[in-house]
């Protein structure tokens, strides 16, 4: 039996690669999800099974009951395993314990669903909130004190991974006072737009040192409003993902940072787990998960941690550019051709 799974004690019915994983996507806000996480899973699924496997996938753009329902389709589908990052991890644990009963693996993908999921894989969450409180702190330029106003745009309270990061970022931010926090509904950059004007109105631009946003999406919110109520210089505003577009802002000096989140590992990871478990190779998948998380639902749940590091204007080549996240040209176009150069970035 798999921690944090039900089931027996009978050796696993062995199949080969004729398997079929199930890869369930939250939403399409942040860019990672159809550029990198969906054709990754796919084309692993499909090397690690000479071709033979077959990957049924679903993006619910952010509606927990279609979520839902994609599940159960791939339920009635029969598919081996189901591989869920979840919209809401709470709402989707009937699903899970649907799935599970149905006899069909469950793991939890960059959100850790709650149910008798029989894995997670992701990454060290509360690490990617220290390293953005950490990188806020550092920009202040050792001026950081309780005079410094810190402005909090947190993710989706339905996403678990929101609280743990703003732990993680809180734990680094004692430092400072944050005077304003705020929950953003589905990840929306338009929302994150929303807190920050109502933040410069209420704290003034100038009496913000500096913005915590929890994702790149909603930097380019945060951004657009500061920019908008006409604050300038920008105060330090954090992300992650390293998102396109996050990368030119960084380069620019509108952004002055990401977390820089290895999608490829994470993505190629959770293809091959899927993989073994459908084909009842449970010694080559525990070994590829060798931590321990727990959930509000389960306890002692099989995990695989990826790393993360902050993302700034000086490691931008070493980083996503030399692990083929981006190429030089996508990232230098003509309109960012001074602030490139100016970074040392060159075909």
């Amino acid at each position: 039996m798999l921690p944090g799974g039900d089931g027996d004690s009978s050796p696993p019915v062995r199949k080969g690669d004729d398997v079929t994983i199930g890869l369930l996507l939250p939403e399409k806000e942040t860019a990672r999800y159809e550029k990198f996480d969906h054709p990754i899973v796919k084309k692993q699924v499909e090397e690690l099974t000479n071709g033979k496997g077959h990957l049924v996938y679903a993006n619910s753009g952010g509606d927990v009951a279609l979520q839902k329902r994609q599940m159960r389709s791939m339920i009635s589908d029969k598919v081996d395993t189901i591989v869920v990052d979840a919209v809401d991890a709470h709402a989707i644990a009937g699903s899970v314990r649907a799935a599970k009963d149905a006899g069909i693996h469950v793991l939890a993908y960059d959100r850790l669903a709650e149910g008798p999921i029989d894995a997670y894989i992701g990454f060290d969450n509360e690490l990617v909130g220290e390293t953005q409180g950490k990188a806020l702190v550092e920009a202040l330029d050792g001026k950081a004190s309780k005079r410094s106003k810190i402005v909090m745009i947190n993710g989706s309270p339905t996403d678990p991974n929101s609280a743990s990061y703003e732990k993680g970022a809180r734990s680094r931010l004692s430092a400072v006072t944050i005077a304003k926090s705020y929950d953003t509904a589905g990840w929306k950059p338009q929302n994150a737009e929303a807190h920050t004007k109502r933040a410069v109105s209420e704290l003034g631009g100038d009496n913000i040192a500096a913005v915590y946003s929890a994702n790149d999406g909603m930097a380019a919110g945060v951004i657009k409003a500061l920019k908008d109520a006409g604050v300038s210089p920008l105060p330090p505003v954090t992300g992650q993902d390293a998102e396109l577009a996050a990368v030119r802002r960084i380069l620019t000096g509108d952004q002055y940072m990401s977390v820089y989140k290895p999608y490829i590992k994470e993505a190629a990871t959770v293809a091959e787990m899927a993989v073994r478990i459908s084909q009842g190779r449970n010694i080559e998948f525990e070994a590829m998960a060798a931590d321990v998380v727990d959930s509000p639902t389960a306890k002692e749940i099989k995990a695989h941690t990826v790393m993360v590091e902050p993302l700034t204007r000086e490691n931008i080549k070493s980083t996503v550019i030399k692990d083929g996240i981006f190429k030089v040209s996508e990232i230098c176009t003509p309109k960012y051709a001074v602030a490139c150069a100016e970074a040392g970035l060159t075909d």
